[in-house]
């Protein structure tokens, strides 16, 4: 009794030059804020959004390099879902701040 090949939906898996530029990018991403932080070059608001700027980008290198996370992978089934996702979570974040920030408004008194 043959057996059928085994063969699955996903994408490749990664090449060691994939991984290589994942590890370095990750480290580059995770040095500029530590850096900026130990060293006090940017203080205040300036300072959240570099963090939350290299936070975002951090997570492209992950999804993309080590999970092979693109377009390709499962027909785009698995970045739609992904999409989808990260719109619930927003929803979910921003709705929150909203009601949180509107009941401080309308309950707190003075």
């Amino acid at each position: 009794m043959s057996r059928a090949p085994t063969t699955y939906g996903g994408a490749s898996h990664g090449s060691v030059r994939s991984y290589t530029w994942g590890l370095l990018l990750s480290l580059v991403l995770t040095l500029i804020p530590f850096g900026l932080v130990m060293t006090g070059a940017l203080a205040g608001p300036a300072t959240v959004v570099v963090i939350a700027a290299t936070a975002g980008l951090q997570i492209l290198v992950q999804l993309v390099c080590f999970m092979h996370l693109d377009r390709d992978s499962e027909g785009g089934w698995t970045l739609l879902s992904l999409a989808f996702t990260v719109l619930i979570l927003a929803i979910v974040v921003v709705g929150s701040l909203w009601i949180m920030h509107h009941l401080h408004h309308n309950v707190m008194p003075g």
